[in-house]
Protein backbone atom coordinates (compact mmCIF):
# COMPACT_ATOMS: atom_id res chain seq x y z
CA UNK A 1 0.00 0.00 0.00
CA UNK A 2 1.30 3.46 -0.90
CA UNK A 3 2.59 5.58 1.96
CA UNK A 4 0.53 8.56 3.12
CA UNK A 5 2.53 11.32 4.81
CA UNK A 6 1.65 12.27 8.37
CA UNK A 7 1.67 16.08 8.57
CA UNK A 8 2.62 15.98 12.24
CA UNK A 9 5.79 14.04 11.32
CA UNK A 10 6.70 16.61 8.66
CA UNK A 11 6.12 19.45 11.11
CA UNK A 12 8.20 17.78 13.84
CA UNK A 13 11.10 16.96 11.51
CA UNK A 14 11.20 20.50 10.18
CA UNK A 15 10.93 22.22 13.56
CA UNK A 16 13.21 20.01 15.67
CA UNK A 17 16.91 20.92 15.40
CA UNK A 18 18.97 18.06 14.05
CA UNK A 19 21.36 16.68 11.49
CA UNK A 20 20.19 15.99 7.94
CA UNK A 21 22.27 13.88 5.57
CA UNK A 22 21.41 15.08 2.06
CA UNK A 23 22.05 12.20 -0.33
CA UNK A 24 22.58 13.41 -3.88
CA UNK A 25 23.74 16.90 -2.84
CA UNK A 26 26.51 17.98 -5.19
CA UNK A 27 28.19 21.23 -6.21
CA UNK A 28 25.87 21.48 -9.24
CA UNK A 29 23.93 24.68 -8.53
CA UNK A 30 21.25 23.71 -11.07
CA UNK A 31 20.14 20.63 -9.16
CA UNK A 32 17.23 21.01 -6.70
CA UNK A 33 19.30 19.57 -3.84
CA UNK A 34 21.64 22.56 -3.98
CA UNK A 35 19.00 25.15 -3.07
CA UNK A 36 16.82 22.95 -0.88
CA UNK A 37 19.80 22.02 1.29
CA UNK A 38 20.51 25.72 1.84
CA UNK A 39 16.91 26.16 2.98
CA UNK A 40 17.26 23.22 5.37
CA UNK A 41 20.49 24.63 6.80
CA UNK A 42 19.95 28.38 6.71
CA UNK A 43 16.20 28.70 7.25
CA UNK A 44 15.37 25.63 9.31
CA UNK A 45 18.70 25.76 11.19
CA UNK A 46 19.64 22.14 10.62
CA UNK A 47 23.15 20.79 10.27
CA UNK A 48 23.54 19.31 6.79
CA UNK A 49 25.93 16.63 5.65
CA UNK A 50 26.41 16.28 1.87
CA UNK A 51 26.50 12.72 0.56
CA UNK A 52 27.57 12.27 -3.07
CA UNK A 53 29.57 9.79 -5.12
CA UNK A 54 32.85 11.77 -5.13
CA UNK A 55 32.45 12.76 -1.47
CA UNK A 56 32.70 16.44 -2.43
CA UNK A 57 32.22 19.22 0.08
CA UNK A 58 29.17 21.42 -0.58
CA UNK A 59 28.19 24.76 0.99
CA UNK A 60 31.35 24.60 3.08
CA UNK A 61 30.17 21.34 4.68
CA UNK A 62 32.30 18.18 4.62
CA UNK A 63 31.04 15.68 2.07
CA UNK A 64 30.94 11.90 2.28
CA UNK A 65 30.64 9.16 -0.32
CA UNK A 66 28.03 7.16 1.59
CA UNK A 67 26.04 7.21 4.81
CA UNK A 68 28.33 4.48 6.15
CA UNK A 69 31.30 6.89 5.91
CA UNK A 70 29.74 9.37 8.35
CA UNK A 71 30.83 9.04 11.97
CA UNK A 72 27.27 8.61 13.23
CA UNK A 73 28.46 8.22 16.82
CA UNK A 74 29.56 11.87 16.60
CA UNK A 75 26.81 12.99 14.22
CA UNK A 76 23.64 10.91 14.65
CA UNK A 77 21.43 11.28 11.58
CA UNK A 78 18.01 12.65 12.35
CA UNK A 79 16.91 12.76 8.72
CA UNK A 80 18.28 11.23 5.53
CA UNK A 81 16.92 13.31 2.68
CA UNK A 82 17.06 11.49 -0.66
CA UNK A 83 17.67 13.34 -3.91
CA UNK A 84 18.40 10.18 -5.89
CA UNK A 85 16.61 8.31 -8.62
CA UNK A 86 13.82 6.01 -7.45
CA UNK A 87 15.76 3.02 -8.80
CA UNK A 88 18.62 3.82 -6.36
CA UNK A 89 16.72 5.00 -3.30
CA UNK A 90 16.14 1.50 -1.88
CA UNK A 91 19.87 1.06 -1.29
CA UNK A 92 20.04 4.48 0.39
CA UNK A 93 17.13 3.59 2.66
CA UNK A 94 18.82 0.32 3.59
CA UNK A 95 21.99 2.29 4.48
CA UNK A 96 19.91 4.73 6.54
CA UNK A 97 18.44 1.83 8.49
CA UNK A 98 21.90 0.29 8.97
CA UNK A 99 23.44 3.50 10.39
CA UNK A 100 20.52 4.13 12.74
CA UNK A 101 18.97 7.15 11.06
CA UNK A 102 15.74 8.30 12.67
CA UNK A 103 13.87 9.35 9.51
CA UNK A 104 13.98 9.25 5.74
CA UNK A 105 12.64 11.95 3.47
CA UNK A 106 12.11 11.11 -0.20
CA UNK A 107 12.14 14.21 -2.37
CA UNK A 108 9.35 14.98 -4.85
CA UNK A 109 9.18 12.25 -7.50
CA UNK A 110 11.21 9.65 -5.54
CA UNK A 111 9.31 6.44 -4.76
CA UNK A 112 10.08 2.90 -3.60
CA UNK A 113 7.17 1.33 -1.71
CA UNK A 114 9.11 -1.78 -0.66
CA UNK A 115 12.00 0.27 0.76
CA UNK A 116 9.57 2.60 2.52
CA UNK A 117 7.94 -0.44 4.11
CA UNK A 118 11.39 -1.62 5.30
CA UNK A 119 12.05 1.80 6.83
CA UNK A 120 8.72 1.81 8.65
CA UNK A 121 9.31 -1.73 9.90
CA UNK A 122 12.66 -0.56 11.27
CA UNK A 123 10.91 2.25 13.16
CA UNK A 124 11.98 5.20 11.02
CA UNK A 125 9.73 8.17 10.38
CA UNK A 126 9.01 8.43 6.67
CA UNK A 127 8.13 11.31 4.34
CA UNK A 128 7.58 10.55 0.65
CA UNK A 129 7.18 12.77 -2.43
CA UNK A 130 7.62 16.03 -0.54
CA UNK A 131 10.07 18.94 -0.48
CA UNK A 132 11.16 20.67 2.74
CA UNK A 133 11.27 24.04 0.97
CA UNK A 134 7.70 23.64 -0.28
CA UNK A 135 6.56 22.39 3.13
CA UNK A 136 8.33 25.33 4.75
CA UNK A 137 6.43 27.72 2.55
CA UNK A 138 3.17 26.06 3.59
CA UNK A 139 4.19 26.30 7.24
CA UNK A 140 5.25 29.94 6.95
CA UNK A 141 8.94 29.15 7.49
CA UNK A 142 10.82 31.44 5.14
Amino acid sequence: MAHVNDQSVIDRLMRTPGTWAVVGLSTNEWRPAFGVSLFVRDTLGMRIIPVNLPGADVHGETGYRSLADIAVAEHPLDVVECFVNSSRVGAVIDQAIAVGARAIWLQVGVFDDAAVDRAKAAGLDVVVNACPAQEGWRMGLR
